[in-house]
């Protein structure tokens, strides 16, 4: 069937009479290889689906052996990869797939995040697919208190793949440098590219030497996760099955409603509610949009069921509480374990300023979600006071002292992004 469809493409171009466009020749190959429906759905193990997809031209060199060996030697890392990986692999290859785009670009999220929904780097990078802020909105990614459309399953893959599309064509088929340039910026490597042509040299991306060494080592990385895929016993692994079919469906909702009260109404762990819709930064879901949820198949009637029998009344949850003389923000903050920002958005504050006898809303499912997202606690020694310095960041603080920005955010009553002032005091647990 590929040859017919490659030799059709060729009398094409020879009765057209004009060179044939290398988009033609590779929407041909694509149509060759793609797997039609029924072809999908005749492998039980996802794996072997994506095998069948597989046509990044190979890389042979000393970088990706390298690769090859680091994930070899860490069957653990891998394994746990491959169980995060169990949620969302089926969705994005039936989108790589439905684009006719190589199935390995459904494994980019494993060097860009390890399957990791709400992995975040130090360029502010998020996400599976790692967008930063500017091209995330870019390419329609909404970010906003309660929702990061970077984390989202749904909307990053289809941006992602909209982006790789558009790379693809601006580097004339070239998926090398396709994704030389999801990594580094297309302006990167088009300068690289001019640097080699005006010296005469070939401009493909193995060539190119002006190039971070992340980049250098980008591809060699996918192509070593594709190697180990494609035979994970010549490297002494074993990749666990991932069944051939839907981990989750979508649910549409009626409006903004309380993950808390979704996840008991259902018998859904919040834990799990969360990992499918990590986009959904609080502990609820953005009174904007998008109004659904993606829920594992076995549990969407239940979802459907829960959703119709609950009153819109309950589908928030909150727990009053009346401010008394010396009570600060912080410390109500802290008492009922949600940030500050948590206590200021849902009661409209504009600042941190309460008096005796106000009445607060106590958003309930933001402690049980912060829970459930919350890495496990470290020691419960003598607190660490640190006075905050010029230009420290959360971040910076964190990794000092070995803890989770998270972790450091809720001891002090903070918020993860949060503007920190020189001079201020932060608990360290130990």
């Amino acid at each position: 069937m590929r040859n017919r469809i490659l030799l059709l493409a060729g009398l094409a171009w020879l009765l057209g009479g004009c060179a044939a466009p290398k988009s033609a020749l590779h929407k041909a190959e694509a149509v060759g290889v793609q797997a039609g429906p029924a072809a999908a759905g005749d492998y039980a193990d996802l794996w072997e689906r994506i095998r069948a997809g597989f046509r990044l031209p190979p890389i042979h060199n000393a970088t990706v052996r390298r690769y090859e060996r680091w994930y070899a030697a860490r069957p653990r890392y891998v394994a746990h990869m491959v169980e995060r990986a169990r949620r969302y692999l089926y969705y994005i290859v039936e989108q790589v797939e439905a684009r006719g785009m190589p199935t390995e670009i459904a494994l980019l999220p494993a060097i860009e995040s390890a399957y990791k929904p709400l992995a975040y780097s130090r360029a502010r990078a998020a996400g599976l697919w790692q967008f930063i802020p500017s091209t995330g909105r870019l390419y329609g990614l909404r970010q906003n208190w309660w929702y990061d459309g970077r984390r989202d399953v749904i909307q990053a893959t289809e941006a992602a793949l909209n982006y790789l599309e558009k790379l693809h064509r601006q580097f004339d088929g070239d998926w090398h440098l396709a994704l030389a340039a999801y990594n580094a910026g297309e302006r990167r490597i088009e300068r690289s590219m001019a640097h080699n042509a005006r010296r005469g040299r070939a401009t493909d991306y193995q060539s190119l030497r002006r190039l971070k060494r992340e980049t250098r080592h980008y591809v060699p990385k996918l192509i070593a996760v594709v190697n180990i895929v494609a035979d994970p016993a010549a490297h002494g692994l074993t990749l666990p099955p991932i069944p051939n079919r839907p981990y989750f469906d979508i649910v549409p909702l009626p409006g903004q409603v309380d993950l808390g009260v979704v996840a008991k109404a259902a018998g859904i762990p919040v834990r799990e509610l969360h990992a499918l819709n990590p986009g959904f930064r609080r502990w609820a879901t953005d009174p904007e949009g998008p109004h659904r949820l993606l829920v594992p198949v076995a549990k969407r009637e239940a979802v459907v069921t829960a959703l119709a029998k609950l009153p819109p009344e309950h589908r928030m949850q909150y727990a009053r509480y009346v401010v008394r003389r010396g009570d600060t923000l912080g410390g109500i903050a802290r008492r009922h374990r949600v940030t500050v920002g948590a206590l200021r958005r849902t009661n409209k504050l504009r600042g941190h300023l309460i008096r005796a006898g106000q009445n607060l809303l106590i958003p309930l499912s933001a402690r049980r979600l912060a829970a459930a997202r919350t890495p496990p606690a470290a020691g419960r020694g003598r607190p660490i006071i640190h006075r905050v310095r010029r230009g420290e960041t959360l971040y910076a603080i964190a990794r000092r002292y070995n803890v989770y920005v998270r972790q450091l955010a809720r001891w002090n009553g903070i918020e993860v992004d949060g503007v920190l002032r020189m001079g201020q005091r932060l608990k360290i647990i130990r």
